[in-house]
């Protein structure tokens, strides 16, 4: 059963009582919260997502309340915790949502080892997967969610989760987080883009998520195997330019944009050699979305 089948009274009654548990990917999330906004969020962007049910596993318990305190009446705050902790500072309480979506990553990027976690997207066309590693206002996500409003699968746009055990990426499908001029963008370029409540004033600008399509969270428990690393970088005004990468340097990119890399030690660097042979490797610049789509089909159409 997906979270559409509940009634919006129902879902406030799971957040607000043992939590409302969705499987995300490979996890399974317990999210318990009686903060308006954060039911908001959730009834928007994850409607597609299957119900746990009760007696499964979960990987991560999370939270998101205010804190009792005076300061409550002139300064509202909102506390995340996982399994009972609060590894972060209160956040203004307005930013409740957004707080949801940056401490599941948190979660998965700190607790998920049987991964080399990479931050980057992901999609996949024609059966390859591509990597786009970025930091940020890269405009990864940006093109991320531009393609996956064109029809590419979106397996994640925070993490990609190369498997220790077979090195195939992972889905973890799940809102595309988009910033200032990019939701504006986006807006402009799909009218069927779902973009849920916006976030204002947090430390990274406005804040709002895409809701990821309904097919990409169907095929949820099929991984994909990478055939690019492709390092986006938008410059307003910029042609559309495709360079190879060497593999040397590809390797030492990836690394720095790896979460558990040094936790992983040899392994790591292993998966992560194993990962770059098998892969074209290129960086991309672009400012066109259009021009950019059209590339990156070519690239994942098959020669005839």
């Amino acid at each position: 059963m997906n979270l559409s089948a509940l009634s919006t009274a129902a879902v406030h009654q799971a957040l607000t009582g043992n939590g409302l548990a969705l499987r995300i990917g490979a996890f399974n999330v317990s999210v318990v919260s009686p903060i308006a906004s954060v039911a908001e969020h959730i009834l928007c962007l994850y409607p597609d997502f299957a119900v746990v049910e009760a007696g499964q596993f979960i990987d991560f318990h999370v939270g998101l309340t205010a804190p009792w305190s005076p300061r409550r009446y002139w300064h509202p705050q909102v506390n995340f915790s996982f399994d009972g902790h609060r590894p972060f500072k209160p956040l203004p309480y307005a930013q409740a949502a957004a707080f949801f979506e940056w401490g599941l990553n948190w979660c998965i990027a700190s607790q998920s080892n049987q991964y080399l976690i990479i931050h980057a997207a992901v999609v996949e066309h024609n059966g390859q997967a591509f990597i786009l590693p970025g930091s940020p206002g890269s405009g990864k996500s940006t093109l991320c969610a531009a393609l996956v409003c064109r029809g590419w699968r979106l397996l994640s746009d925070e993490m990609a989760l190369l498997s220790m055990a077979d090195g195939l990426i992972y889905p973890a499908p799940r809102p595309v987080s988009l910033k200032n001029q990019s939701l504006d963008v986006i807006r402009a370029f799909s009218a069927e883009a779902v973009i849920g409540p916006i976030v204002n004033d947090t430390l990274k600008g406005t804040v709002g998520h895409l809701r990821p399509p309904a097919a990409s969270v169907a095929a949820s428990a099929y991984p994909a195997r990478a055939a690019q690393i492709i390092f986006p970088k938008y410059y307003v005004g910029s042609t559309t330019v495709l360079e190879p990468l060497s593999k040397a340097r590809t390797l030492l990119e990836l690394a720095e944009h790896c979460f558990n890399y040094s936790a992983l030690g040899k392994l790591g660097f292993a998966a992560l050699g194993d990962l770059c042979d098998v892969c074209a490797c290129h960086q991309f610049q672009y400012s066109d979305l259009e021009e950019a789509i059209a590339l990156f089909t070519r690239l994942a159409t098959p020669s005839p």
